[in-house]
């Protein structure tokens, strides 16, 4: 697929580059597969750090290095003003109701495939290339989003409300390649990046104290932890901070198993919580969820629809059934109970490797404590 091709010589490919090694092998495989390849550093956020460092500032640093090094031109644009209004407004807006958002998936919705994409087409893109481990394949008259081949670093779930218009555009040069492949390819070209660590954490902020961060710009009461009875068992600083199956960071002791968080009361600012990661108060086998994105706009919801679904990133495919659908919203049945279904974090529906599109979850059904149902628990869980 990536082997030079004559006609790639009149194709020009804007290569969203972010300084790290996977955006930078992309570059090597678009210049030797033919194509008119640009880097073009975004800049969403800017802040420095205690010794006057900009993150950014160093990032794109790397970029230019690479650049330089495979005889490409390259550029920065500043999306600054777009992701504060898109992304990191809505972000606060989130947590200050209680919820935990996932912004990776917003801002690929609203910056990277959106404002980054038309900046790629008004510089004469034919493409934009990601450095995203996805795939895509023309099926039935219609692009479609695929899983990357590898399923450790598959990213799919976070791209399912890309359209097949902008798909049709877009190239994931790394989406066939596992990780440790990338790898070797940053060490034959002996880029600047080869060794450079992956990124983690919430894609503005990386790795530092996310408590601290964002009581930077919400302010937070503290409150009471709660069993589902009623007792009182510690004190939190602040119910925005924790999520559905949490037990990191509770500061909750004492003998027995650990506490888990099991639920929340914004209003009153109670976080509940119980002893054991299989507590049946955390399962549930239905949700319902709305805010509906389907990657063709072609696709049409036959129901029941049977098919996998992932509520979190980089969980096993579970097998459930869209059972009906109501206006925007729609009830999905698992064939076995989901741990920590949260509120206001994405479903993303599979055929196979194809990803058909999700949804946001706006409720989860009943949790078998309250339905006092039977309940096996599972023999493995994924976090």
């Amino acid at each position: 697929m990536w082997d030079f091709q004559e006609e790639n010589k009149n194709k020009t490919v804007v290569l969203g580059m972010s300084g790290g090694v996977d955006s930078s092998v992309c570059a090597i495989i678009l210049k030797n597969a033919g194509f008119n390849v640009i880097g073009l550093f975004m800049k969403n956020w800017e802040e420095f750090d205690e010794f006057g460092v900009c993150q950014a500032s160093k990032e794109y640093a790397d970029v230019v290095a690479v650049c330089e090094k495979l005889e490409i031109p390259y550029y920065s644009v500043d999306f600054i003003e777009e992701y504060k209004k898109n992304v990191f407004d809505h972000f606060l807006s989130e947590y200050e109701q209680g919820f935990t958002p996932n912004p990776d998936i917003l801002c690929n919705r609203e910056i990277k495939f959106k404002v980054f994409f038309e900046k790629a087409m008004q510089m004469g893109a034919d493409y934009l290339a990601t450095g995203h481990y996805c795939q895509k394949e023309f099926i039935n008259q219609s692009w479609q989003l695929k899983k990357g081949h590898d399923m450790k670093k598959d990213q799919s779930y976070f791209l399912y409300t890309i359209k097949s218009e902008i798909l049709k555009k877009v190239l994931f040069p790394i989406g066939h390649l596992d990780k440790t492949e990338v790898r070797k390819l940053a060490a034959k070209y002996d880029l600047k990046t080869k060794d450079k660590k992956d990124s983690t954490g919430i894609c503005f902020i990386g790795e530092r104290n996310f408590k601290n961060f964002l009581s930077q710009y919400l302010h937070f009461k503290s409150g009471e932890f709660q069993t589902l009875a009623g007792e009182k068992v510690g004190t939190h600083s602040g119910s925005a901070f924790y999520t559905l199956g949490q037990r990191k960071g509770l500061g909750l002791g004492g003998a027995g198993e650990p506490w888990f968080v099991v639920g929340k009361d914004t209003q009153k600012n109670i976080v509940f919580v119980e002893r054991g990661e299989f507590h049946p108060a955390l399962y549930a086998d239905s949700l319902t969820a709305n805010e509906l994105s389907f990657v063709d706009h072609q696709f049409e919801l036959n129901l029941p629809l049977k098919c996998t679904a992932k509520i979190r990133y980089r969980q096993v495919d579970t097998p459930c059934t869209i059972v009906s659908k109501n206006g925007d919203t729609i009830e999905v049945i698992f064939d076995n109970p989901q741990r920590a279904i949260t509120v206001r974090q994405s479903i993303v529906f599979y055929l196979g490797d194809i990803c058909l599109g999700g949804g946001m979850i706006k409720a989860s059904g009943e949790s078998y404590y309250t339905l006092k149902k039977a309940f096996t628990p599972p023999n493995s869980l994924d976090h």
